[in-house]
């Protein structure tokens, strides 16, 4: 493959040739409005982009044709029948991380489960294939670790490489409910309540109303609150609260000040222990090794 030609500021924006068919570009911290150009992007590649900051444009078509994707939100392409070189609009503060994976690596490690995986099953095979959805909680976990991480130069590759593979696990792992069940089939006013109902939760995750509650608050009967919440967002509201609070928790640490204590107050939890268990129970370790390890890797 030619070298890809790559308009961007050194400063602000890293691209990564982590295997062959296997490219990462994480541009963040922007101090100024930009256009990204990935001029030489053939059809064989699959395109990943996730919004973590501000929202974004993605061009097509010389600009013909513009795709707005909001902060949070994800963006899955694919067309066999033609390049689509990526032109993507980011503003002052800014933060994209795209994955270009090509269909032949693809399918390498998808072969037993392509039916799975919309585009690859067979009423989706060769046709051009296009996917907008929020970003789940695990997944932002990987692409801000993506983000915070650094190793020693011969061996950032081996890492991202790894948190390549699992990003695109995690991400059609959130979308296998949706798969079953597309959110864009539902009405406006539908999703509009359960995104309000997400919106609530977030907004008052010290002390959140109970689902009952909630559903009252948004207008819509308890069974169709779970059934649109978990379409729209792959779990259930209290999953998607507890995963949303432990992430919130990650950033409260890394920010150096607050102690365990002062987070755990402040994501609502009524004791330390509480807290401690519920990270633990999340990441595998106590929120006070990781501060240790965090520490360690800086």
């Amino acid at each position: 493959m030619k070298e890809l030609k790559l308009n961007i500021a050194e400063s602000s924006s890293e691209l990564f040739m982590l295997d062959e068919g296997l490219i990462l570009l994480n541009i963040s911290q922007l101090d100024e409005r930009c256009n990204y150009l990935l001029q030489e992007l053939s059809a064989e590649y699959i395109q990943f982009h996730f919004v973590l900051e501000k929202n974004v444009k993605v061009h097509f078509n010389q600009k013909n044709y513009s795709i707005d994707v909001l902060q949070e939100q994800s963006l899955l392409i694919y067309n066999p029948t033609q390049n689509l070189p990526l032109d993507i609009e980011i503003p002052t503060g800014g933060r994209v991380i795209s994955l270009f994976v090509k269909i032949v690596l693809f399918h390498s490690f998808f072969s037993e489960v392509a039916k799975n995986i919309p585009f690859l099953n067979e009423e989706h095979k060769d046709k051009k294939y296009y996917n907008q959805s929020p970003i789940s909680p695990e997944t932002i976990l990987v692409l801000n670790q993506i983000n915070k991480f650094h190793f020693q130069d011969h061996l950032q590759p081996l890492y991202l490489k790894g948190k390549a593979y699992e990003l695109i696990s995690v991400y059609f792992n959130q979308s296998a409910e949706v798969v079953k069940s597309c959110p864009f089939l539902m009405d406006d006013e539908y999703l509009s309540k359960v995104k309000k109902a997400k919106d609530i939760v977030l907004d008052r995750m010290i002390d959140p109303p109970s689902l009952v509650e909630l559903s009252e608050e948004v207008g819509l009967n308890l069974k169709k609150l779970k059934q649109g919440f978990k379409q729209v967002y792959g779990s259930s509201v209290f999953t998607f609260l507890f995963n949303y609070k432990m992430e919130y928790s990650r950033k409260l640490l890394d920010s150096g000040k607050f102690n365990i204590n002062e987070v755990g107050g402040n994501l609502g939890y009524s004791s330390a222990s509480h807290f401690i268990t519920s990270f633990k129970k999340k990441y595998g370790i106590t929120p006070k090794r990781y501060v240790t390890s965090q520490t360690n890797l800086r």
